[in-house]
């Protein structure tokens, strides 16, 4: 698949289709009369594309065709889903997974949510909205991208994309289709986590219940709760648990955290290895107007993470809720109406047809009546066999989504990327406030370091939650989700407030939303924002934004303590300041902090007991303890024996007091503490680890790289390093529970960037060393399928090329694209 032979072909191919040679790294000439596009693409080590153009649509236009070059199958499948179109082409049977909030819907469900959902009104203020350079820069996005389309379609590209290039569904693409992309990044933590809930919603018929069957009683709160715990259906896309599915770490260092006094930024997304929510690495310059590099989603022709010479910044996904339920009552007799301030409301009907492709061939068609109510779709949630959120003849619930009403997403990145200066980029994340579902952190050269959940939240404040909360389904959902409302829709004084700063009504402004700057240094893991420093804890915030005063993960806890053990010296590293090179190690080095809680304790009171009683029997531990004895504690590609540990820990944690130190809020950072290595609980689940992966066939000696493979690049050569976050991993790669093939990576660290600043002249350039770990291509013909993987695996950072010597030293090939 990767041999020099194959290689070297579709290398010549990539450097002579369609362009021509241009000298240097200069930008292209003004096109000539009629002409609407001309971009310079530059290729460097391991596949990154320079774009270099004199306007916005020819960047956008090199973005697409350098995008479909490398990942034409995946949008495009994508692009199927959210025009509701895959039942059309992919039949009645199979699924499509959101791969960041874990929801999986069958083909028909699927088209009926993102018809539903997706539609021409819902998309229609972001289109309209968008600044115009950025809707340049779409509508360049879909002509070079479609201009790839056209050239596979008229068999250019021998031997690429084979998943797609023979596909009904292949087709060159349309401006809506990327807005309608932009609106499904939108909802990745809302309205799509609900596809399954919303897509099958319906009345009930004679007096049934939500699924048009026979009458079902409102649970009680006890019971509620108690189905929702058992089976958290959607709303686990919610829980601790998940929160290391799309997580990720992120740093920065101000001049009191450095060496030199050089700021630094660190940026870690722990995104997807598989789907479109991987990122995207690209440079893209206009001279004097833009020069930003960074990564996007896929088909998102920006920079969401990166930097350039005034500022870099990086994001993971904040704790705040991005939507509502509310409870609607129902006018009597008719429950597709509502009461409101006393007023009878009918729901809006809409007809949604889905085109299906059946077994023989032929094509059938299914419609469905969807409803919604004036704050949004109606749905109905089960758990547990039961009806939580039900749609009854009495009671039904709808939800609103801030981020369906948010048109100024891409703005932000827009304006971000073209901004001159880290108070600008400061200012625009407050006065644009289009950011969907992330928090922020940014530094500039010799600047402050910053933080900020400057997010789109619902504005509701612990007093309307109080006044308003529908009990007692509003509890019964806390328990489980705790800051996530269920508000009464009968009243109108029940509606989102909006502040005054805030630039659209229903949210928050950024002066009720959490902030930090210091000279020192912030950081976020995917806890909320409340010990951004726990020097300076942050408080007084909506409970819909985050949590405070209360346990935070044990990624969260070693992400403060790395950085307070550098400051004091007691790393074991080199002075008691950062360099890139102290930072680059630290945060590759796989170390596991729950190895700090109860290893040696294990060690000393287990081991020497020899056997351990399980639910299967006696299980001998001895070999496994003389393997956790000599292990390193981290899980790096040699380390030996973390396996043992990690599959232990997956099933200890949830023992009853697993924890000896009790959560302490006065030292949220060192607590709790102390497993509890005398709970039978803990000493089975060791057990029971044990024989597991003697049960498996794997040594217990065997070690981390032997086993942990990203299996869908490839099945066994290339090894990861890194843990889960909740066994304590700050380096992330995130798999399935052992089994006989190891563990499968699918998700965790994916691009990670160390940006600082080096003065040259009268200004700064960026130093930036980043890795794109599943590599820039999902095509196995592309040769940029697996390397930067390779370089991964091996710990090789790479410097990337900024200036036009740097990009033209590392040059693999460039052209030319006119249109």
């Amino acid at each position: 698949m990767h041999s020099p032979r194959l290689i070297a072909p579709i290398a010549m191919l990539l450097a002579a289709c369609g362009s021509s040679n241009v000298p240097g790294n200069q930008a292209p000439s003004t096109p000539g009369a009629g002409g609407k596009y001309d971009v310079t693409i530059t290729r460097t080590s391991l596949g990154i594309p320079h774009l270099k153009a004199n306007d916005f649509g020819s960047i956008g236009y090199g973005y697409g065709y350098a995008h479909a070059e490398d990942n034409l199958c995946v949008v495009m499948e994508d692009i199927v889903t959210i025009n509701g179109n895959r039942a059309k082409h992919m039949g009645r049977d199979g699924s499509y997974t959101i791969v960041p909030n874990g929801v999986t819907a069958d083909n028909v469900t699927s088209d009926f949510y993102w018809k539903f959902a997706a539609n021409d009104e819902a998309i229609a203020p972001i289109t309209a909205n968008t600044d115009p350079d950025f809707q340049k820069v779409t509508e360049g996005f879909v002509d070079g991208f479609s201009r790839y389309v056209r050239e596979i379609k008229q068999g250019g590209h021998v031997g690429r994309h084979e998943a797609c290039r023979n596909s009904t569904w292949l087709r060159e693409i349309t401006p809506k289709d990327m807005y309608k992309r932009y609106f499904r990044l939108a909802l990745i933590a809302s309205g799509s986590v609900f596809i399954n809930e919303i897509a099958n919603a319906a009345p009930p018929v004679g007096g049934g219940s939500g699924d048009g069957g026979e009458s079902t009683p409102a649970l009680t709160p006890a019971q509620a709760a108690a189905a929702l715990q058992a089976d958290p259906g959607p709303l686990a896309a919610f829980s601790e648990d998940n929160k290391d599915r799309f997580s990720s770490n992120m740093y920065a260092l101000g001049k009191d955290a450095t060496e030199d006094g050089r700021s630094v930024v660190f940026g870690n997304p722990h995104f997807p290895w598989t789907g479109t929510e991987r990122l995207y690495l690209a440079h893209m310059t206009i001279p004097d107007k833009l020069n930003i590099m960074g990564v996007g989603l896929y088909a998102v022709p920006a920079a969401l993470i990166g930097f350039n010479e005034h500022f870099a910044w990086s994001h993971t996904v904040s704790t705040a809720y991005r939507f509502t339920f509310y409870e609607l009552t129902l006018a009597p007799g008719d429950p597709t109406s509502y009461v409101y301030d006393g007023q009878i409301i009918p729901m809006d009907a809409t007809t949604v047809n889905v085109e299906i492709l059946e077994d023989d061939g032929s094509t059938s068609t299914e419609s469905r009546t969807l409803y919604s109510s004036h704050f949004g779709p109606m749905l109905v949630l089960s758990a547990s066999g039961a009806d939580v959120l039900r749609w009854g003849t009495d009671k039904a619930y709808t939800l609103r989504d801030a981020n369906a009403e948010n048109d100024r997403l891409i703005n932000q990145f827009a304006r971000w990327n073209t901004a001159q200066s880290l108070d600008e980029f400061i200012e625009l994340h407050a006065s644009t406030l289009g950011i969907p579902w992330v928090n922020t952190v940014a530094t500039g050269p010799n600047g402050k370091a910053y933080y900020g959940d400057v997010s789109v939240v619902p504005h509701v404040t612990d007093a309307k939650v109080q006044t308003c909360g529908a009990e007692p389904i509003n509890t019964a959902v806390q328990q489980l989700v705790p800051g996530l409302p269920t508000l009464d829709g009968s009243r109108a004084d029940c509606e989102w407030g909006t502040d005054e700063d805030a630039p659209a009504p229903g949210i928050f402004g950024a002066g009720n939303l959490p902030t930090l700057q210091r000279d020192d240094w912030v950081h976020n893991c995917n806890d909320s924002y409340w010990l951004t420093n726990p020097a300076e804890p942050i408080t007084g915030f909506a409970r819909i934004i985050g949590s405070e005063n209360e346990a935070r993960s044990l990624r969260t806890r070693l992400c403060i303590k790395q950085i307070e053990r550098r400051l004091d010296g007691s790393d074991g590293l080199p002075g008691d300041k950062y360099s890139v090179q102290t930072l680059q190690e630290r945060v590759l080095d796989s170390h596991l902090y729950s190895t700090e809680l109860g290893l040696d304790a294990l060690l000393a009171n287990v081991c020497p007991l020899g056997t351990v009683m399980t639910d299967g029997g006696p299980v001998d531990i001895s070999e496994a303890c003389t393997v956790l004895a000599n292990w390193d504690r981290s899980h790096n590609i040699d380390s030996v024996g973390g396996h043992i540990w990690r599959e232990f820990f997956r099933d200890a944690r949830s023992a009853q007091l697993f924890y000896t130190t009790p959560y302490d809020n006065a030292d949220p950072v060192n607590t709790p503490t102390d497993i509890n290595v005398a709970s039978p609980e803990v000493q089975n689940a060791f057990g029971t680890a044990v024989a597991a992966i003697q049960d498996l066939g794997i040594a217990l000696d065997a070690p981390m790289g032997s086993l942990q493979h990203p299996r869908f690049i490839d099945p066994d050569n290339i090894q990861i390093f890194g843990g889960e976050g909740w066994e304590g991993a700050f380096t992330i790669a995130s798999s399935n529970r052992l089994n006989a093939d190891g563990y499968g990576v699918t998700y965790g660290n994916s691009y990670i960037q160390t940006v600082t600043w080096d003065a040259v002249g009268d200004g700064f350039e960026p130093d930036a060393e980043a890795f794109v770990t599943y590599s820039q291509s999902t095509d196995p013909a592309n040769p940029h399928f697996a390397d930067y993987t390779r370089e991964y695996s091996a710990k090789r950072w790479k410097s990337l090329p900024w200036t036009d010597a740097e990009i033209e030293a590392d040059k693999i090939s460039r052209q030319r694209l006119q249109e």
